[in-house]
């Protein structure tokens, strides 16, 4: 009976890693350079929408520290905590990462009367070159404009991957959620390692959200952002307009003109009024002393 009993509690504690799985994901695997800061996402259910969130550091989450929390300051040393119960994330931010800081840490939500559910990642530090780092984890976008994103990998005849969080991942060239993805992959010859060019086109409202670079184990989140196409926006991008309109006069520019010859006019016509009265005057004094001299 033993062994069918411990069977039973394994498949039992499966189940339950199953479902914290997909009750609360992050990444896996992230790798740091010494010094530098790191964003983590964690994605919730929505019916964890109102409880309390907090950030872990312990390989197990029954003996783990917590770091922060929602219902404390959402600060602590260079730990920030955020909680968007709209789009059903909380966010982790580390700054000044030092190798002290390399260990494995858990996103939790506490349940009422129950184990709290979570999920583990590990945060490496080094000092070297990262093993999957971007640019910048925040990226802006335009409603139905592009974005790119270059995410660098150092492992050799890898592949990297791109993935939306909570969601499907991409290998090659394909849409997610509808949207048309281009990936490319290349070696970068300055570091000898190996960079994954990511390509959203034609991007929507629906588009903003957490995503995810992906290589070997490591994991790297980017957020982006779409906003609304604005009338400055989009002046700024349709520059062969620009440049038409720039090659011509502007209307402002012509009024000026306009408006300097009318008064170099003006004054044109007051000085030749004045020089033909000079002139009237100077003539009718000649005249007035030839009068005089033959009256003499």
């Amino acid at each position: 009976m033993a062994p069918h009993f411990l069977l039973v509690l394994h498949i039992l504690f499966f189940l339950a890693g199953l479902s914290a799985i997909q009750s609360v994901s992050t990444v896996r695997h992230v790798s740091v350079k010494q010094g530098g800061s790191i964003t983590i996402p964690c994605l919730y259910d929505l019916r964890y929408r109102n409880s309390v969130k907090y950030w872990c550091a312990g390989s197990s989450i029954l003996g783990c520290s917590s770091v922060v929390r929602t219902d404390h300051p959402k600060t602590s040393g260079k730990t920030s905590f955020s909680d968007d119960i709209n789009q059903l994330v909380f966010t982790v931010t580390m700054t000044s990462l030092s190798s002290s800081d390399s260990d494995y840490y858990w996103c939790i939500v506490e349940r009422k009367n129950k184990a709290g559910d979570g999920n583990r990642l590990q945060i490496s530090v080094t000092p070297d070159t990262p093993g999957l780092y971007v640019d910048q984890q925040e990226v802006t976008g335009v409603v139905g404009q592009n974005v790119t994103v270059q995410c660098y990998y150092s492992e050799a005849g890898a592949r990297g991957r791109w993935c939306r969080m909570g969601g499907k991942c991409l290998l090659n060239s394909g849409t997610l959620d509808g949207t048309s993805v281009t990936l490319h992959q290349q070696t970068n010859i300055v570091t000898n390692g190996n960079v994954l060019t990511v390509t959203m086109s034609a991007l929507r409202i629906v588009d903003t959200g957490w995503y995810r670079c992906a290589n070997g184990d490591y994991q790297m989140p980017v957020h982006i952002t779409v906003n609304q196409l604005t009338t400055k926006q989009n002046t700024t991008f349709m520059p062969t307009a620009q440049s038409v309109v720039s090659s011509q006069p502007s209307v402002s520019n012509i009024q000026t003109l306009e408006r300097t010859f009318f008064y170099l006019l003006k004054v044109g016509n007051a000085l030749l009024f004045l020089l033909c009265n000079i002139i009237g005057v100077v003539k009718l004094r000649k005249n007035r002393h030839q009068d005089d001299t033959k009256d003499v």
